[in-house]
């Protein structure tokens, strides 16, 4: 009993910070720094920031939320008992919260081979791209079965390493940049004439889809040492690193990299701008952090929506095959997120996948803080603090959706056909427990 104990309590603080930042900074940062600096040029480090200040308004309602459940279902939980008479609402947060961890985790990968290869023979070759990065998710689909603690322990090197290859990089690009301080900030003066607050809001909104992942931090909570102390803790100080090494990011590519070849090159830019500044070692040294970063988004993806899946396949939502568990680990949920992923890379089409994620992540933060105000009492939250959420995280998906409709109106127009989707999935489920439940 005590060893089985000591296993379940097998994960620190370091460990679920690694696991939330292993969720955060995945390569995302890269993407959204090209279209940042199109929109709003030198301000980006100032949008990075009010994102992630949206994100911590976020996490708050996540935190109050996770003390008071102790729940390893964490967003699909929480709305089911907070709201316990509706079997579709439980059944249509459970399916989009594990599809869109399944996009990103496909993502992920997919961004893994692509810095892997990129400086090979084979780095236009699509389907070696796509078979290394199937590798790559089963290769942490093993690590995660095998051991909770030591996912926990490889998380913390990828994770610790990667934050520091990644400043290192940053900050020898804006020592070496041609850019100097001076200039910067008058160039950045320069901009704010240019940009309005709104689109400064827009960027900080798209921004905020950068911090995905903290959340990952309470699908570990059977799993934790001192839930009540190390889950505000982990959420906090991985919320602020991120904010930390984003601007760190953002400011050495902006002082290295011309704007223009920042906005053509995007998630590359980093990559292009520290070649250029310090040749094959610097281009090597951004790969490795980038194989580093995907490489712990990865495993913090897998090792949280796998426990999350594995509730809501519990409660009926899912196929029951994928709540089945082997020493407490939810092992075929585990292989089955990794076998969706997969099939995902297969047939292309991430970017769409990606911000179906990105709007889904939103979407459920918004619906935690609305939950977390209806039991205020309850989780001893502020109100005002947990309406300014709803304020902001409402006023921020308002925002993507006009930036997506008014640059990418094919694309929310497929996206809102795969909800439609995933909604009839939910549907079919939850009138199966409402029926059980009726002949019962």
């Amino acid at each position: 009993m005590s060893l089985h104990r000591k296993r379940n309590k097998s994960l620190g603080l370091p460990e679920l910070i690694a696991i939330a930042l292993g969720g955060m900074v995945g390569g995302g940062i890269f993407t959204i720094l090209g279209i940042s600096v199109s929109m709003i040029g030198k301000l980006t480090p100032i949008a990075i920031i009010i994102g992630g200040m949206i994100a911590s308004l976020a996490a708050y309602s996540y935190v109050k939320l996770g003390l008071y459940y102790r729940d390893e279902g964490a967003t699909y939980s929480f709305f089911k008992k907070t709201y316990p008479k509706s079997h579709f609402s439980a059944s249509a947060i459970g399916w989009f919260i594990i599809f869109g961890y399944i996009s990103t985790l496909a993502l992920y990968a997919y961004t893994f081979s692509s810095y892997a290869i990129s400086s090979t023979d084979f780095a236009n070759n699509i389907w070696i791209r796509k078979l290394i990065a199937i590798a790559v998710i089963g290769l942490f689909t093993f690590i995660n079965i095998w051991s909770v603690n030591g996912m926990g322990k490889i998380e913390d090197l990828m994770v610790y390493t990667k934050l520091i290859v990644l400043t290192i990089i940053s900050v020898v690009l804006m020592q070496h940049g041609t850019t100097d301080f001076g200039t910067f900030i008058s160039n950045m003066a320069k901009d704010a004439e240019n940009s309005s607050a709104l689109s400064i809001l827009i960027v900080a909104s798209l921004t905020f889809v950068a911090y995905e992942g903290f959340q990952l931090v309470i699908n570990a909570v059977n799993e934790m040492s001192r839930p009540e102390k190390n889950i505000p803790r982990a959420i906090y100080s991985a919320i602020t690193l991120a904010i930390l090494i984003y601007v760190v990011i953002s400011l050495g590519a902006l002082f290295a990299i011309p704007t223009e070849d920042i906005i053509k090159d995007k998630e590359y830019a980093l990559a292009a701008g520290a070649g250029n500044v310090l040749g094959k070692v610097g281009t090597n040294l951004v790969i490795l952090g980038a194989i580093l970063a995907t490489s712990s988004a990865i495993s913090g993806t897998v090792f949280g929506s796998s426990r999350q899946m594995s509730v809501v396949a519990k409660d009926g939502y899912f196929p029951n095959w994928l709540a089945k568990r082997k020493n407490s680990s939810p092992q075929n949920a585990i292989i089955g997120m990794a076998v969706m992923a997969s099939i995902l890379i297969l047939i292309g089409g991430l970017e769409l996948i990606l911000e179906f994620g990105s709007i889904t992540f939103l979407l459920v933060s918004l619906l935690m803080a609305i939950a977390n105000y209806k039991i205020r009492i309850e989780t001893k939250s502020s109100k005002t603090i947990t309406i300014l959420s709803i304020i902001g995280l409402g006023f921020g998906g308002i925002l993507i959706l006009y930036y997506e409709f008014s640059n990418k109106w094919e694309q929310m127009v497929a996206i809102i056909i795969l909800y439609i989707v995933l909604a009839l999935g939910a549907w079919i489920f939850s009138k199966k427990q409402e029926n059980k439940g009726i002949t019962q």
